[in-house]
């Protein structure tokens, strides 16, 4: 990788803090329309983004996270609240804060009348990136598009368009980067290369926060997650720890043999029999330990084929903490 670049460095030599992101009491409501009343997208929001950090930030349609980051890049106007981008106050210095971070919105907002080459050479000279500095050819192969670096923006695929955004939001090497749905009608194969080179940027110090719908993409990557739903934090942990907060587990054991019923000695599990040989087990490992099980099919004189296992993922722990919510959200609308 390239040494940082001299706009950014300068930022970085300030001093590093603990927190890339530090956001206390966020607060933002919509102001009423015509025909619309008030909303409220974020409710007191409190969130530390650790340096370097591989940091997700998940949530339904709708929940505040656009708002978030829209603060974030200065383009919406907090209610109340303070927010602290590498340690600067994203309004008492506002030009060191928008130096310190690189976002790439959910909108494809590209001038269609400039080449890549061109717009990534612009965006440098706004960040003030000296020429000799810039990283253009480097950026254009890390997205993908160096056969594309001549051709007019309008020309290009949805998808090419995602990653040009991606690039533009690289060129000045800020020591924080935002993704907003970043993959969003991207390729597989495109998305695993941008992940590989996104992983490689987090090891090198960069810290990475990303919204994204693939659940398990924030998964893989990130090594912390907060959930967000209707302008609440409902969940703010390592990913390890998330994963762990469901407390539920199944085991399923495959016999040699048909079985035709549950044996008394696995009874007291509450298996389920799906015939002809398996047996699903459901558990609470905070409850019950897996060497307990294998004990008691023992006893029970099942010969074991073939075991799987299925841990909680990201998936229902998201739908656990934000399904209720919504559907109280819905009912309450509903008797309105």
């Amino acid at each position: 990788m390239p040494p940082i670049s001299a706009s950014a460095a300068s930022v970085q030599q300030a001093g590093w803090p603990d927190y890339a992101v530090e956001i206390s009491g966020l607060t933002k409501t919509y102001a009423a329309g015509k025909s619309t009343p008030a909303k409220t997208a974020l409710r007191g929001i409190d969130l530390q983004i650790p340096r370097g950090s591989f940091f997700g930030l998940l949530g339904p349609n709708g929940a505040g996270k656009s708002t978030t980051i829209n603060i974030l890049a200065g383009l919406v106007n907090k209610t109340s609240g303070s927010v602290r981008i590498w340690g600067h106050d994203i309004e008492k210095d506002a030009r060191a804060a928008r130096l310190s971070i690189g976002i790439v919105p959910q909108e494809l907002n590209i001038d269609p009348f400039f080449t890549p080459r061109a717009l990534l050479n612009l965006q440098s000279g706004f960040y003030g990136v000296p020429t000799r500095e810039r990283r253009t050819d480097e950026i254009l192969r890390a997205v993908g598009l160096t056969d594309q670096a001549e051709a007019y923006a309008r020309t290009l695929s949805g998808g090419m368009r995602r990653r040009l955004l991606i690039g533009k939001a690289m060129l000045h090497n800020p020591p924080i980067l935002v993704l907003d749905e970043p993959t969003a009608g991207v390729d597989i194969e495109l998305r695993q290369s941008l992940w590989a080179y996104m992983k490689a940027m987090n090891e090198q110090g960069t810290t990475i926060l990303l919204t994204t719908h693939y659940l398990e993409e924030a998964e893989k990557l990130c090594d912390r997650i907060a959930i967000i739903d209707k302008g609440d934090v409902v969940a703010c942990d390592t990913t390890s720890a998330l994963l762990h907060r469901l407390d539920r587990k199944e085991l399923i054991v495959t016999a040699a043999d048909d079985i035709a019923s549950v044996p008394p000695a696995l009874q007291r599990f509450a298996p389920e029999l799906l015939p002809p040989r398996r047996i699903a087990f459901r558990y609470q490992p905070s409850q019950t330990q897996i060497g307990e099980i294998f004990a008691a099919l023992r006893d029970a004189g099942v010969v074991i084929a073939d075991v799987t296992t299925e841990e909680s993922r990201l998936e229902d722990i998201f739908l656990e903490l934000t399904g209720g919510r919504r559907a109280a959200g819905l009912a309450e609308a509903a008797a309105t």
